[in-house]
């Protein structure tokens, strides 16, 4: 797979347009992703309060409509905000989204090899 193929949002992304994870503004989790692979992982990782700030913020929306370029999804995340879910119903639903998203990007980009 070169890179002319490989969707934008399966890319590794420089460190300065990374997604980084906060509770609230100015508190830093420590924790970033610089891939929709790494995205996927943080879900998991990152204290449930953070995945409930940059939703309700839009923050993930955005983040991935202008640095990964990936608007299919950014538009499922934008509903998945509408739905005013929390906890770890919120963190199940974030997740399988994702998922389901990656495993379909990385499917069609292994059949256009």
């Amino acid at each position: 797979m070169t890179s002319e193929t490989t969707p934008k949002s399966l890319r590794t992304i420089p460190r300065e347009k990374a997604f980084y994870f906060f509770t609230s503004i100015g508190n830093y989790t420590g924790l970033s992703a610089s891939s929709l692979k790494d995205f996927l992982e943080k879900i998991n990782q990152v204290n449930i309060k953070s995945l409930e700030f940059h939703l309700n913020r839009g923050d993930f929306e955005k983040w991935l409509n202008e640095v990964l370029e990936d608007k299919k999804l950014a538009e499922q995340l934008g509903r998945l905000q509408r739905s005013n879910l929390s906890g770890d119903i919120l963190r199940s639903q974030l997740y399988e989204i994702v998922s389901r998203h990656y495993k379909e990007l990385t499917t069609r980009a292994a059949f256009s090899m």
